[in-house]
């Protein structure tokens, strides 16, 4: 038996959990589903309704339902180390606590009006000058190669960036340009963004 992966394409942290499951080779039953309209067998193993949901193959893991623990599981389960240290893991919380905060203020600034666009989209920035003076030492986040950390920041920076493109690309980030074009234009990527369609349960009584 594969794992199962409940997705929904255009979500961030949907996409960094797919982007380990084919770069890691890892097989899987692919369960697209629209967020307005959550299947009851989504609910039932994961309450909270959010995307992505894996249900693992070894009883022993069962159900896990945060992005990050997700494609953790994928490498541990492929023997591929991560490559994460301290610096890196720090690193991802903040794209997930202090960018991502930020990005949907930026993103949907009519829904805070207690923020200007201006100001959401200055404090999200910091964190891409973060990504900038990173890459000023590797081409890509986890070093020389692609790997872990592009993954599991890359879908964000990639929302930020088509909020206002001309915005994004007129600002003083080369190598974070370089590095967000290099990634949506790789084959993995191209893979991570399949088209599936909904699925349906093969016995809508159960779901």
């Amino acid at each position: 038996m594969v794992p199962i992966v409940y997705s929904f394409r255009r979500c961030p942290y949907a996409m960094r959990a797919r982007f380990s499951l084919l770069y890691c080779n890892l097989a899987y039953e692919h369960r697209e589903i629209l967020l307005k309209a959550k299947p009851a067998s989504l609910l039932a193993v994961s309450p909270k309704g959010t995307v992505p949901v894996l249900l693992a193959s070894d009883v022993d893991t069962g159900v896990i339902d945060e992005s990050i623990d997700i494609m953790r599981w994928v490498y541990r389960t492929q023997g591929i180390a991560t490559g994460c240290s301290d610096e890196c893991d720090a690193l991802i919380a903040k794209n997930d606590q202090h960018f991502k905060y930020w990005l949907d203020r930026y993103k949907y600034a009519d829904r805070y009006p207690e923020f200007t666009l201006e100001y959401s989209r200055a404090n999200a920035a910091c964190f891409i000058q973060t990504l900038e003076d990173r890459l000023a030492q590797y081409d890509f986040l986890s070093g020389d190669a692609m790997g872990f950390l592009d993954f599991a920041v890359m879908p964000f920076v990639r929302q930020f960036a088509a909020v206002d493109s001309p915005w994004f690309e007129a600002q003083p980030w080369p190598r974070t340009q370089r590095w967000l074009v290099g990634l949506c234009r790789s084959e993995l990527f191209e893979r991570v963004m399949t088209k599936y369609p909904t699925w349906k349960p093969k016995d809508k009584a159960h779901d």
